[in-house]
Formats: structure tokens, C-alpha cells, sequence
């Protein structure tokens, strides 16, 4: 809970950035912390495999004799159609992605096209939060079309270079429904056609967590679209590097989901999980990675196509408000760097991992950004 002493405290903060009036208002709204604490004080760390989790490891080992691309398109029927428009709206798509029918009768599941079919793998990856399908895209058009079809219903749309991963929530997985109805009529006796298994499905989708899953697709490209040679890696190394970083940053989300039942995209979620990313790839945070990755290196200037051009909120924050933000964030992060040194040594687990993230989610930006920060996140740590 906010109360009245943090939020003069961050609203002092702002004032000694430059904010006046509105832009402190704003940013006040914008940055305000909703991670809830009061119930998460007893969890046991790193938490439980959700239930989804069992599925994906018998496709992954079906996956182990009839290639990742087949193993998918189980669980994931949307990988049996292209990229087309309009073709959500067509009666024949709706009945397979939405009603659960048999695709080999649909004349549009022609597959999804790959340019690098070889490139594309899953696995179980571990996190604070329990483990997590990720699916690998190893080429970036590939990549796309992934996303569209999984997020967009295989409708064209644009996804931003800047964007290497996304993580599909409250995914309908009808292999698992089908799963359960075969279970259930064995258990039961009775025929898939009866009245029976009908009033069984209505109590079935009462409980999403047996059919709906979570997982997560990366690419393989360099992590936020940034080049090796901006940071003085080779391309091999860069593209190694980012793959890691984004598998720890993805993890820092779901944590987070699991654990507040909060995933935004905020300045303050994309700071904790980039230092989860860039910790977990280099085993240090560099402030200036993160700096390049939101694409606000140069001094008070937002470089066009950066990562932070997409979390300025909703209502957006205002032209007078947002070059505020950027100074927040890089105060934030040198800030962070410096702390590294202690929390570097309590981040040998994914216990451990897990309370630096709620320790980072106790705070507001403006608290990170301030001359004490170091003091409060070395409190708030050492109380975990």
C-alpha cells in the first residue's frame, strides 16, 4: 500500500528530476507499484510446476522422434494454418481453433510456412515461478508469423523488430480437453456422444487451468534488436548472449504473474526483468546494456525503435513527462548496477532469484532512481 510518506518521498523525487505539476502527477500514476505483498510473505520458492507443465513434457518427448514442428501442432492448432486475412472469420477455422474439431478435414490447414523449420525447438525452462514451456524461433520472419498466429488468430499484423519474445497467456488447448475426455469416459463408462460427457464439459471450462496453458515464444536475433558491435561482442557470442537473456527475462515475468497476478508493460516490470536477463546471462548487471536496450543511451534522447517507445503507457505519458522517464530510468539503472555487487552474491538459486525480483517489486521507480535506493533495496532484501 502507498502510503502518504512514499509518496511525498517519490513526488520529491520527481521535483528534483524537473518534473512540475501534471508531469509529477503523471508520473506518479504511471510509475505507481501494484504489486501486492500482503499475502506472498510464506511462499515456498521456486513455486510449483503449474498443471499445464505435465503435457509439455510428453511433447517433448514426442517431440524427441517426430521433430518439434509435430509435436506443436497438437497442442497448438493454429500452427496447421497460414497467414491469411479474414480467415478468423472463416466458419471452418473457428470450428477447429475455437470449438476443438478435427483439423484434417479443413481445406485452409495447409500448416503454417517456415523459411527454417529445423530451427524451431521447445523445452521446459526453469524459473522462480516453476517451469515454463519456451518455444525457439530460430529465424525472425519465422519468428512472426508464430506470434501472429498464436496472438493474432493467423491474421496478418505487425510485430516490432525491437520485440524478441512473447509470452501467450490463457492459451485454449484442446489436446488437453481431449486428454480429459478420454480419461473421463474411462473412468465413467459411457459414450463421447452422451449427455454425460456435455454436462462434464460445461463443468470442465469452469476450470481453465486443466486446458488452458501459458508458454513462451523467443527468436534467436540479437536481444532488442541491438547489434553485437554496439557492445563490443561477436555475433555468435551476441546471439548466444540473447537468447539466455531473454529466457531470464521472460522468467521474470512469469514469476511475477504467478506470484502478484501482474504483467505490464512499465518501465519498472521491463527494469526488473532485464536485470534478471542480463545477470543471468553475464553473471553482472551493466547498466548500459539496459540503457541500449530501451534505446535511451544518448543523453536525454529516445532513440527511435527502442524498447521503451512501447511502455509509455495507456494514456501514454505526455511529451513533457516522457523525457522524464528516461532520466528515471537510467538513474534507476546505474543505481541498480551499484547494488549489483551485494546482490550478486545472494543469486545462486532460483530461491534466491526469486527474492532479489520481490525485492525489486517492493519499490517504485522513483525510489530506485534516488540517491538512497541502495539503503532501501538493501532493507527491503535483507528482510526477505
Amino acid at each position: 500500500m502507498l502510503t502518504d510518506e512514499t509518496r511525498q518521498f517519490r513526488s520529491n523525487v520527481l521535483t528534483a528530476f524537473g518534473a512540475t505539476g501534471t508531469q509529477v502527477e503523471e508520473l506518479l500514476a504511471y510509475n505507481d507499484n501494484i504489486f501486492h505483498h500482503n499475502d506472498q510473505t510464506d511462499v515456498d520458492l521456486p513455486l510449483e510446476d503449474e498443471p499445464f507443465v505435465a503435457a509439455w513434457e510428453r511433447y517433448l518427448v514426442a517431440a524427441e522422434t517426430d521433430g518439434a514442428l509435430a509435436a506443436l501442432r497438437g497442442p497448438i492448432v493454429q500452427l496447421n494454418f497460414p497467414i491469411r486475412t479474414a480467415i478468423s472469420h472463416d466458419p471452418s477455422y473457428r470450428a477447429i481453433v475455437r470449438r476443438g474439431q478435427p483439423v484434417n478435414a479443413c481445406p485452409w490447414a495447409t500448416g503454417l510456412p517456415f523459411n527454417r523449420p529445423e530451427k524451431i525447438t521447445f523445452l521446459l525452462h526453469p524459473t522462480p515461478g516453476g517451469r515454463i514451456p519456451v518455444i525457439i524461433v530460430g529465424d525472425r520472419d519465422d519468428f512472426e508469423n508464430v506470434v501472429r498466429a498464436t496472438t493474432m488468430r493467423n491474421e496478418p499484423g505487425s510485430v516490432p523488430r525491437s520485440i524478441g519474445a512473447k509470452m501467450v497467456a490463457g492459451f485454449n488447448n484442446w489436446e488437453r480437453i481431449w486428454d480429459y475426455q478420454r480419461q473421463w469416459l474411462e473412468r465413467e463408462d459411457v459414450q463421447s456422444g452422451s449427455a454425460d460427457w456435455a454436462k462434464e464439459f460445461k463443468r470442465l471450462i469452469q476450470r481453465k487451468e486443466l486446458y488452458q496453458d501459458r508458454f513462451i515464444i523467443v527468436s534467436e536475433g540479437p536481444y532488442s534488436g541491438v547489434s553485437a558491435n554496439t557492445l563490443g561482442l561477436t555475433e555468435n557470442e551476441w546471439n548466444r548472449l540473447s537468447l539466455v537473456i531473454r529466457l531470464h527475462h521472460e522468467g521474470s515475468h512469469y514469476f511475477t504473474k504467478r506470484l502478484y497476478g501482474v504483467m505490464r508493460n512499465n518501465l519498472l516490470d521491463e527494469l526488473i526483468a532485464d536485470y534478471m536477463g542480463i545477470t543471468g546471462a553475464i553473471g553482472r548487471y551493466r547498466a548500459d546494456w539496459f540503457l541500449h536496450f530501451m534505446g535511451i543511451e544518448a543523453h536525454q534522447t529516445n532513440r527511435r525503435g527502442g524498447r521503451l517507445e512501447h511502455y509509455r503507457g495507456d494514456p501514454p505519458l505526455s511529451s513533457k513527462a516522457f523525457p522524464l522517464l528516461q532520466s528515471l530510468a537510467k538513474a534507476a539503472a546505474e543505481n541498480l548496477e551499484r547494488a549489483d555487487i551485494y546482490l550478486g552474491s545472494n543469486r545462486r538459486t532460483l530461491r534466491d532469484r526469486g527474492l532479489i525480483i520481490s525485492a525489486l517489486a517492493h519499490l517504485t521507480i522513483e525510489e530506485l532512481a534516488s540517491a538512497d535506493a541502495g539503503a532501501r533495496l538493501h532493507r527491503i532484501f535483507g528482510a526477505s
